[in-house]
């Protein structure tokens, strides 16, 4: 990306969308712009009727076009043109959830023909006034947001604008040239923030795959190895050399109830991140002011919904000393001669998600719940403790990896988000 010669605004003016720079314009959108509807459904009575494809709400998120289902409409052939997008609009949202309200993106000519229905707006920009793509980057913005949520008409969770509040949108109109000069920026970035999510996405991968094999004996340390021979399973083949034990055989049933006496943080399961804190991760208390039946999970134990085990529910406690979880949950112990990271990372695998939903279908007696009876009852294959810490501090590692690329990933998001409001609104200018 070549380096941008960015300087400090300076002579500004006040307008409805803030202190811009005085070089700089405003105007409603539908000055500078076509607000078009879409197509209703159901119509009744249509005249030479063509079926379409057309976009939905659910195919236009935040910043990208959900395009993996598409669906298609009947529509008068006379009214095609009335209702098509065409490359270099931009596509809105009216809203539904507080989520979907206005958001959208720049249509690039994914699907040609293609119909859009009326709960999603298309804007065609003058581009000799406006860019597509600049319009579509002020929408997405602070600016834009504020707009909507402004102006949106609101109940409890649902939000909605109409196409008249949208044709009312306050524009900001730098010159041309320096729009096309920030929509480059922002360009460039987003190359940066894709190399940074494939990196992510392939580390991951690269995580999934040592994960199977090293912890169904696939791939094997030289060290740790006494014999070739593999014991056939309906589930695989494991080494021969690794121990075959009931759950049961390794742990116990924990979870003492609380009975009123402790005041402990509440932990919930969430099914890809384990345990988490209730109020921290849903940012409301979602359980019950009357914690006397929760059950104590101390540091070292696992949790796992009883009723949803199948759908990857479970997870260690490494949070607290000591936390409390629902009554729904049911709490186990391991013993000495397992190492808790390494279980751990062994019942989160696919496999044994599998293994807890064949178990729980085949509950009838309990309607669909595996409890601690019948999980005890679950094999699993083991290797020497010293070769189980080796498997975990691998798998450990690449954890510590993708945690730092994440980390790095959101930086970088949050360092965009910080310049392109600054370029967006002319508090830093770009020239040439």
């Amino acid at each position: 990306m070549p380096t941008p010669n960015l300087q400090a605004s300076r002579k500004t003016k006040k307008t409805t969308a803030g202190d811009i720079p005085v070089d700089w314009g405003i105007s409603k959108l539908d000055h500078v712009a076509v607000v078009q509807t879409g197509l209703a459904k159901g119509k009744q009575g249509i005249k030479e009727p063509v079926t379409m494809p057309y976009l939905r709400v659910a195919n236009v998120q935040d910043g990208f076009f959900d395009l993996s289902e598409i669906k298609t409409i009947t529509v008068g052939r006379s009214e095609i043109a009335r209702y098509s997008i065409r490359k270099n609009d931009v596509l809105l949202t009216e809203g539904g959830d507080l989520d979907k309200l206005g958001r959208g993106h720049l249509w690039e000519g994914q699907i040609e023909p293609c119909l859009h229905q009326n709960h999603v707006f298309v804007v065609r920009t003058n581009p000799e006034v406006l860019l597509p793509v600049f319009f579509a980057l002020q929408t997405a913005g602070p600016h834009g947001r504020n707009y909507f949520l402004r102006c949106a008409k609101r109940t409890t969770n649902l939000a909605s604008i109409n196409s008249s509040q949208l044709k009312h949108f306050p524009v900001i109109l730098p010159p041309l040239r320096e729009q096309h000069a920030i929509a480059s920026i922002s360009n460039a970035l987003d190359q940066v923030l894709e190399q940074q999510t494939k990196l992510l996405a392939a580390t991951v991968a690269r995580k999934r795959g040592l994960m199977q094999q090293l912890l169904a004996g696939q791939t094997r340390f030289k060290e740790f190895v006494t014999s070739g021979k593999k014991v056939k399973t309906r589930y695989g083949d494991f080494p021969g050399d690794w121990s075959q034990v009931h759950i049961g055989d390794i742990a116990d049933e924990a979870g003492k109830k609380n009975g009123g006496r402790r005041e402990l943080p509440v932990l919930s399961c969430t099914k890809h991140r384990g345990l988490v804190n209730s109020l921290e991760y849903f940012g409301k208390r979602i359980f019950s002011e009357d914690t006397s039946t929760y059950r104590v999970v101390e540091r070292g134990d696992f949790a796992y919904a009883t009723n949803h085990v199948e759908e990857g529910s479970i997870g260690y406690q490494n949070l607290h000393d000591a936390a409390l979880i629902s009554p729904m949950y049911t709490v186990f112990r391991t013993r000495a001669g397992v190492d808790h990271e390494f279980f751990w990372k062994l019942i989160k695998t696919e496999l044994y998600r599998h293994i807890f939903e064949v178990n729980t279908s085949g509950s009838i007696a309990r309607r669909g719940a595996l409890r601690w009876d019948e999980f005890a009852l679950i094999k699993v294959f083991l290797p020497s403790v010293p070769e189980q810490q080796r498997i975990a501090a691998v798998l450990n590692a690449c954890d510590r990896e993708i945690e730092l690329l994440q980390k790095q990933l959101e930086a970088l998001k949050e360092q965009k988000r910080g310049l392109m409001q600054k370029l967006l609104t002319g508090e830093i200018r770009v020239k040439g």
